[in-house]
């Protein structure tokens, strides 16, 4: 099957994938096997073909990525159980200043959700939260936008999050996350500030009913209620290592140098090798070596890596079987012809994105979704190399912000922990995510149009 017909089955694919999540509560992994087999037989492929792309599309990224995934969901899980993200918060805190305690909190879930994911971040930090918020006799409406949109922003936007990391995986960048983590920062600052804004402007006028618990936080007595937790330098020293080699990794391909030193550290550099190192650094947070921490501990981690990995894994099969049609000469023909296709394409992940993250509520199935449906298109429009692949991904990631409401267990994690009715965390948390899914396609947008 070519031309319309094609299309046609192509879009019916896509809109069963976000009505099967969305109405049927269907699990991602499903609806998008059920629609890459459906594409592959409709569009006229030999069944044999149909079951050999789709096991190639889901085995080939799981070898690419598979490990980066769950090397980044065993040093989350280890920061969060050893308390080392509640040190890493506590040393922002000191650093910031309690006299701005909005940017503390943004800046402390910024740092903390690289890691850790946004949900199980808010709930870690929900206690510090309501104690800096009577400390400095600030609303805790404010302190709850703060901390969630600070989260919110890396989530999304900065690997090793499990999002971003898949969506690399899924458009080919895999080799590339060196320049995905330095432009998922770039997009990520304005994105935090925007929400910092947004706590001291609209939180201030939020006033949650105070809870009888409420008063009972005091800055610190929280602090001490944490117990021993580790040092600073072993705190960030799981994300920081990792960045760094990956970092390094990407100067050195990037300069051409050579010999065995370079040789070695572009091993390091690799994103399987440098997330074990942080894996390793991790293990050093560990408070003892028992089966709790060395088995139970990981076999968590393993829990909440399995669903990211089926749905990754389903992506690349139906992305495969999009590829393995002749919608790529058709996207080719249209791009021939018109020369804005490739100029405004940064556009069409971030709305495909914001209408599968606002249809179906999860952010990082929005992101995996998206970033295998607009695959196949990259390179006939043209879009390859590190800085314009790492755009992509951050339209992915904007879009995924867009918005966060009442389908979105997030949405109900900040509602519950700060205390907020559903209108207010409509005001709040809803319009808070809008405004930084609009800023972070602005400045991908502006990156875009710059660089490429």
């Amino acid at each position: 099957m070519s031309g319309i017909g094609l299309i046609l089955v192509i879009i019916a694919g896509v809109l069963f994938v976000i009505f099967a999540t969305a109405k049927f509560n269907l699990h991602p992994f499903l609806s998008l096997l059920i629609a890459a087999f459906a594409i592959g037989i409709l569009s006229g492929m030999p069944l044999e073909d149909v079951v050999t792309t789709v096991n190639d599309g889901f085995g080939g990224l799981m070898g690419s990525i598979g490990l980066v995934i769950v090397f980044g969901t065993i040093i989350g899980v280890i920061l969060e159980k050893s308390g080392a993200a509640l040190r890493m918060a506590e040393v922002v805190l000191r650093l910031v200043g309690e006299k701005r305690p909005q940017l503390a909190m943004s800046a402390i879930g910024s740092i903390v959700s690289i890691p850790v994911f946004c949900d199980s971040g808010y709930v870690i930090l929900s206690s510090l939260k309501k104690a800096l918020a009577n400390k400095t006799k600030v609303t805790v409406a404010s302190m709850a936008i703060a901390l969630s949109t600070g989260l919110f922003a890396t989530h999304t936007l900065v690997p090793p999050t499990p999002g971003p990391i898949a969506a690399a995986g899924n458009i080919g960048a895999e080799n590339y996350l060196g320049t995905i983590i330095l432009i998922g920062v770039i997009v990520a600052i304005p994105t935090i500030i925007t929400g910092y804004i947004w706590a001291v402007k609209a939180g201030t006028k939020i006033h949650v009913e105070e809870r009888e618990d409420d008063s009972a936080y005091s800055y610190d007595e929280v602090v001490r209620s944490f117990g021993k937790m580790p040092s600073a330098f072993k705190s960030f020293a799981p994300i920081l290592v990792p960045i760094l080699l990956i970092s390094f990794n990407s100067i050195i391909t990037f300069a051409g140098w050579s010999g065995a030193v370079f040789s070695f550290f572009l091993f390091l550099g690799s994103p399987v090798t440098a997330l074990l190192v942080g894996v390793l650094c991790a293990f050093t947070l560990l408070p003892k070596f028992d089966k709790e921490t060395m088995n139970d501990w990981i076999g968590i981690s393993l829990k909440e890596a399995a669903p990211i990995l089926l749905i990754t894994g389903a992506g690349g099969a139906f992305g495969s079987v999009i590829s393995s049609t002749d919608i790529a000469d058709i996207i080719e023909g249209i791009a021939q012809n018109d020369a804005a296709a490739g100029a405004l394409f940064i556009f069409i992940p971030f709305i495909v994105a914001a209408a599968l993250k606002s249809a179906q509520g999860s952010s990082t199935a929005a992101i995996v979704i998206t970033s295998t449906l607009v695959a196949p298109l990259l390179p006939q429009v043209g879009i390859e190399g590190a800085l314009p692949l790492a755009l992509v991904v951050m339209s992915v990631g904007a879009g995924a912000m867009v918005v966060s409401h009442v389908n979105d267990s997030y949405f109900w994690v900040v509602k519950e922990f700060s205390g907020m009715s559903i209108t207010q965390a409509y005001k709040a948390q809803t319009m808070g995510t809008l405004l930084q899914g609009i800023v972070a396609i602005a400045v991908t947008s502006v990156l875009w149009y710059i660089f490429v």
